[in-house]
């Protein structure tokens, strides 16, 4: 069983795509409106989401866009678009998979247990350790040493992609595509969140113990040298 949020402002669709799901075993919550979908998310992650595009109060790619930036929580885009121009746009911006509608429910239940099965299969462990350094990734906690640190969302996520990708070299490009999903931008600012990430890791630029910087490639986590 999985939790699903199901995000699509007509009640009757709604309706029927909560009945089919639930149906199906799953517990499922929804929304009609893609800010409230956010602060859902945000606040208590879902295992999926269904995402209609035509919403009320913001545009369902922006919508996904938005989701992105919060969560890595598989979204299948239910959509009446089916120009492959258009298909191929949300794909890239972050949809798992997407239905063109009308669609029957075997159809979403088959999509949505694909997807849930590729998440699983990818999903890291809860608890990743990289030397004194243990973050959760479940409940966005990390200790070093046994003790909490302090960070910001956005520190969080930089944090724990480096952590599950201990003793590789990570590109700036790749930080700025998958953590700040972002396509352009500048690389200052994520210069920034690794010096404040540095900080509370007891441990800076000059003299790294975690976080190494890579001239001309990017930064590796990995654990200190005994």
């Amino acid at each position: 069983m999985a939790t699903v949020l199901v995000v699509e402002d007509d009640d009757f669709v709604r309706a029927a795509i909560i009945q089919e799901l639930t149906r199906q075993g799953h517990a499922v919550r929804s929304a009609g409106r893609a800010l409230d979908a956010l602060r859902d998310i945000a606040q208590h992650p879902p295992d999926a989401v269904v995402l209609d595009l035509g919403l009320p109060d913001l545009d369902g790619s922006e919508a996904l866009k938005m989701i992105r930036g919060v969560s890595e929580v598989p979204v299948i885009v239910a959509t009446a678009r089916d120009e492959e121009a258009e298909i191929v746009r949300l794909l890239r911006a972050g949809a798992d998979d997407y239905l063109v509608k009308p669609f029957s429910g075997d159809h979403l239940a088959a999509r949505l247990d694909a997807v849930l099965r590729r998440a699983r299969a990818a999903a890291p462990p809860e608890v990743l350790r990289v030397g004194g350094l243990a973050v959760n990734v479940n409940r966005r906690e990390a200790t070093l040493g046994g003790a909490p640190l302090a960070l910001t969302r956005r520190e969080f996520d930089l944090l724990a992609y480096l952590a599950a990708r201990a003793g590789r070299v990570v590109s700036r490009r790749e930080l700025r595509t998958e953590v700040w999903r972002q396509a352009y931008g500048e690389d200052q600012t994520i210069d920034v969140h690794l010096s404040w990430l540095r900080r509370k890791l007891g441990e800076s630029a000059a003299a790294p113990r975690y976080l190494h910087t890579v001239r001309g490639v990017g930064v590796m986590l990995s654990a200190p040298a005994e």
